[in-house]
């Protein structure tokens, strides 16, 4: 298994570029950041921070959206990244939650995504594609390379990112889930003419390292209310007793009541009272080091080969270094 640690990009910038280079010197692969403009600062002008600051890991979205950028803006800033420091950055993308519901747009179609998939990683690497009824390539792209991983929870999207992406970004560490959605992605990965085992599959879950759950629950508790959000979508579009989506995963939102992105992937959010300690644990990695390992070599079991870790709880550091030195070591091993 392989891991990423996930971050807001709250100023100051520095910040993040010390933790970029603790996460690479702990063995982690990659370093991810939310994309959302208002929200928070302009994830690619950091990138450029963390990448001259690192010599390994990659960077990327969890996630961007096709309507916040014109496509040729996000494949350049990918590829112009890739120019100056090889190819280290994977584009995550998916519909659009913060980043447009905070303006008061509405998540894309996913044929608009499946559309940006293709695009964004043809015109990265230099290939041409056609856009408006005109060829477009990128001329000074030399060897660019960009994986496009999708963020999905329904069964139609999960179709599209085993179809189209390569990879899958799931925002959850639910077994259950994680084992239905793997299964999916697989399904649409081998109807498509595709080799299943080439689509990674990246969970990506508030991870506490600690002997105080009930501490740890009321830190995370945020992260039940962010999935919420998406699973409101599903039930919305697919009908709480259609079965399309399992239970697991929808039936806690029953007492949500609304989402203020104020608070939004931050922990103490008012908004996220009703998800329950069970949610937590489920949805979320607690406890000791020896909880992490045993949950995460379940994922692993299941299909998972990346795990990304949210640190946006009041003990980051300390959950860092826990990582570095008895989590990431033993299942990197593995």
């Amino acid at each position: 298994m392989r891991f990423g640690l996930v971050l807001q990009t709250d100023p100051p910038a520095d910040r993040l570029v010390a933790l970029a280079q603790k996460a690479e010197q702990g063995g982690f692969d990659s370093v991810w950041t939310f994309d959302s403009p208002v929200l928070w600062q302009e994830p690619f002008v950091i990138y450029s921070r963390i990448l001259a600051a690192t010599q390994r890991v990659h960077v990327g979205t969890m996630v961007t959206n096709p309507r916040s950028r014109d496509w040729t803006v996000t494949a350049s800033s990918f590829a112009t990244l890739n120019d100056m420091f090889g190819n280290r950055t994977i584009c995550g993308i998916g519909r659009g939650d913060s980043a447009v519901r905070v303006i008061g747009g509405k998540p894309t179609t996913l044929d608009e995504v499946a559309g940006a998939i293709r695009v964004i990683r043809d015109l990265a690497a230099g290939r041409e594609v056609e856009l408006h009824g005109q060829a477009v390539r990128m001329p000074w792209v030399r060897d660019g390379e960009l994986p496009v991983w999708m963020a999905a929870y329904g069964p139609k999207a999960l179709e599209v990112a085993g179809r189209e992406a390569d990879g899958l970004i799931l925002q959850i560490a639910d077994p259950f889930v994680i084992e239905w959605a793997v299964g999916k992605v697989r399904a649409a990965a081998e109807a498509a003419g595709r080799d299943p085992a080439s689509v990674t599959i990246c969970a990506a879950a508030p991870a506490y390292v600690g002997d105080d759950i009930a501490h740890q629950r009321d830190q995370v508790r945020w992260f039940g209310g962010m999935v919420g959000n998406h699973v409101a979508d599903l039930v919305s579009r697919y009908g709480k007793e259609s079965g399309a989506v399992p239970g697991e995963l929808t039936a806690y939102i029953e007492a949500r009541s609304g989402y203020d992105y104020a608070h939004h992937g931050r922990a103490g959010n008012p908004d996220t009272e009703f998800v329950p300690d069970d949610i937590v644990d489920r949805f979320c990695v607690l406890g000791t080091a020896q909880q992490h390992r045993a949950k995460l070599r379940q994922l692993e079991d299941i299909g998972v080969d990346h795990f990304a870790v949210y640190l946006m709880h009041d003990d980051a550091d300390a959950t860092l270094a826990a990582y570095a030195a008895d989590v990431v070591p033993a299942l990197s091993r593995r």
